[in-house]
C-alpha cells in the first residue's frame, strides 16, 4: 500500500512533507571494501581481528573504571559503518568473534571466584568488595562498546537491529555458540534497561499524526493487515484509537502499537471492528461507547523480543481510555488463536496413522461428520476432515459448520487451557494476556472468516477480558502458581474436552 502516496494525496502535501529531511551518514570512501570481509573458505581475513582489536578497547581495571575516558565516537561510528556493509553470512562471522574473543575474561572470573571463597571468615567489608570486584570481572569487554554505540546519533537503533540479527542466528540455529547467547543476553539487558517503560512516550496515533508514521503503522500491523489507505484513515478515525509507545532514542519509530475499537458492548468478531466502519467525519456519541476491544498489538522490533513493552502498553491506554470515558469499565481484548489449527493437524495425522480417532472425537460426532463431507471413495473420514478444514470453505456449509461447532470449540478450549509449556500456556498470546492478569473468557465461534482465520484457528477467537480490580491477583496467581482464571463459558467447553477426547 502506497501509505504516501495516500496521504500526500488526500492531505495536503504541503504539510505531509515539510520539514521532512532523511539524514543518512556518508560512508568512509573504501570502507566497505571486500578485504574486510570473510574469504570463500568461511576463514576471517586479518581486516576483521583489525577493526574488532581497534573498536573494542581492554576492559579498564577495577581501581580506573570510573575514571577511564572513554574512546573516541570514531571507533562506535567506524564498528557501525564496518557491520553495515557486510552481508549475512559475514555479520554472523563477525558477531561469533566478537562474543568469543572479546567477551568475559574467565582467567580473571575464577581468580576473584577463589579469593571470594578464601574471604568467607574475613570482615563483611572484605567481603563485599571482593564480591564486587568479582561482579566487574564478569563484564564482557564488548559491552562497553556496545555502551558507546548507544551515545551515538542512530545508535540505540543500530543496536536494536544488531540484536535482531543475533535473535535470527539462534533461531535459525546457525551458530550453537554459547558466546552468541551470551552477546544476545547482554543485548537484552541493555535494550530493557534502555526501554523501561519510565523513558517511554505514549501517542495516539491519529489521521493527522506525520505520513512516516501513518506509513508504519500500516506496514507494521502484523494481525488484520491494512488494506488500503481508507482502511488505515478508518481505522484511526470515529470508534478506533491507535496508541503506540516511542523512544526519544528512535524517533518517528512505533516500537509497539495497539489498536482499539470502542463499542457498545464486548465484540465476538472480528468483521464488525475491521470491515464495518462509522464514517470517517461522524461525530462520536459518548453514550455508544461502553467496551474498549483490544483487537490488535503488534511489536515492530524484533530486536526487543523479550523486553517487555506490550504488557505496559495496555496498561497505559487503560487509563487513558479511562480518563477520556470516565464510565467505561469493559475492556477486553479480541484476539486471534495462532497455532490452533497446527496443533490440530499434528493430532489429526498422529491418530490417522495409529488408527485411534475416536480419542478426538465420539464416534457418533465421525458418522455426522462423515454424512456430511461425504469422502471420495478411498479417502478416509480424517483426511476428508483435514482437507476440509485447511481452507475456509467450510464455514461457508451451515450444515458442516453446525456440526463442527461443539467439536471444535471444545478442542479449542483445551488447546487454549489445558495445553502446556513448562506449566504455562503454550499459545503465545494466551500467555501474553494471561501473565497481564486478564481472564480467558469467552471463545467466539467464527469470529475471523477471512482465510487467515481459518488457517490460523478455523476461525475462532477468544476475548481475554481485563476485570481492573482483579488483573494484580490474576497474574501473581498465574505467574507463581501457574493457575488460569477462566470463566464458566471456558470451563464448562474444558470439561466438555474432557469427557468426549483422550488427548
Amino acid at each position: 500500500m502506497r501509505a504516501l502516496f495516500v496521504c500526500n494525496a488526500f492531505r495536503s502535501s504541503v504539510r505531509c512533507w515539510r520539514d521532512r529531511a532523511v539524514t543518512t551518514v556518508p560512508r568512509t570512501p573504501g570502507f566497505c571494501s571486500r578485504r574486510w570481509l570473510t574469504g570463500s573458505t568461511g576463514s576471517v581475513t586479518p581486516g576483521m581481528d583489525e577493526i574488532l582489536t581497534r573498536v573494542v578497547a581492554p576492559l579498564p581495571t577495577y581501581e580506573t573504571r570510573d575514571k577511564c575516558p572513554p574512546p573516541p565516537e570514531s571507533h562506535s561510528v567506524e564498528f557501525m559503518h564496518f557491520y553495515r556493509s557486510l552481508d549475512k553470512d559475514d555479520k554472523r562471522d563477525l558477531l561469533s568473534r566478537l562474543s568469543r574473543d572479546f567477551g568475559v575474561d574467565h582467567k580473571s572470573v575464577s581468580e576473584f571466584a577463589g579469593k571470594l571463597l578464601d574471604t568467607q571468615l574475613r570482615d563483611l567489608a572484605t567481603i563485599l568488595q571482593v564480591e564486587d570486584r568479582l561482579r566487574y570481572s564478569l563484564t564482557p569487554r564488548y559491552k562497553q562498546l556496545l555502551s558507546h554505540i548507544s551515545r551515538v546519533e542512530g545508535g540505540v537503533k543500530f543496536l536494536v537491529d544488531l540484536r535482531a540479527d543475533v535473535v535470527e542466528i539462534l533461531s535459525s540455529k546457525s551458530s550453537e555458540s554459547p558466546h552468541i547467547r551470551d552477546l544476545n543476553g547482554t543485548l537484552k539487558s541493555l535494550l530493557s534497561e534502555w526501554f523501561s517503560v519510565g523513558l517511554l512516550r505514549l501517542e495516539r496515533i491519529t489521521w493527522q499524526s506525520p505520513c512516516e508514521t501513518l506509513q508504519k503503522i500500516s506496514q507494521y500491523e502484523a494481525v488484520h493487515p491494512i488494506r488500503n489507505w481508507t482502511d488505515l484513515k478508518r481505522r484511526v478515525g470515529p470508534y478506533r484509537r491507535c496508541y503506540a509507545f516511542t523512544h526519544a532514542a528512535m524517533p518517528g519509530e512505533p516500537l509497539v502499537v495497539l489498536h482499539v475499537a470502542l463499542t457498545e458492548d464486548i465484540s465476538d468478531n472480528i468483521q464488525s471492528i475491521v470491515r464495518e466502519f462509522a464514517a470517517v467525519d461522524q461525530e462520536e456519541d459518548v453514550n455508544k461507547i461502553n467496551a474498549a476491544i483490544f483487537y490488535s498489538i503488534s511489536s515492530t522490533q524484533a530486536g526487543l523480543q523479550g523486553v517487555e513493552l506490550g504488557n505496559y502498553l495496555i496498561k497505559k491506554v487503560v487509563r487513558e481510555l479511562q480518563s477520556e470515558f470516565p464510565h467505561m469499565e469493559r475492556f477486553s481484548s479480541l484476539s486471534p488463536i495462532p497455532g490452533f489449527w497446527a496443533w490440530l493437524q499434528g493430532h489429526l495425522t498422529q491418530y490417522r496413522k495409529e488408527g485411534c480417532g475416536s480419542d478426538l472425537l465420539s464416534e457418533q460426532e465421525w458418522r455426522e461428520v462423515e454424512q456430511t463431507i461425504d469422502p471420495a471413495p478411498g479417502t478416509s473420514v480424517m483426511d476428508s476432515l483435514r482437507k476440509v478444514l485447511g481452507s475456509s470453505e467450510w464455514m461457508r456449509s451451515e450444515r458442516l459448520s453446525n456440526v463442527l461447532e461443539p467439536v471444535l470449540m471444545r478442542l479449542c478450549a483445551w488447546y487454549l487451557y489445558g495445553e502446556k509449556r513448562r506449566g504455562y500456556a503454550l499459545n503465545p498470546v494466551a500467555n501474553f494476556h494471561l501473565q497481564n492478569g486478564a481472564t480467558m473468557w469467552r471463545i467466539n465461534w467464527q469470529a475471523d472468516v477471512s482465510p487467515r482465520g481459518a488457517a490460523n484457528s478455523c476461525g475462532i477467537m477468544v476475548n481475554y477480558r481485563y476485570f481492573l480490580n482483579e488483573t494484580s491477583t490474576n497474574s501473581a496467581l498465574y505467574l507463581q502458581n501457574k493457575v488460569i482464571n477462566a470463566s464458566e463459558q471456558v470451563l464448562g467447553l474444558v470439561s466438555q474436552f474432557q469427557k468426549n477426547s483422550k488427548l
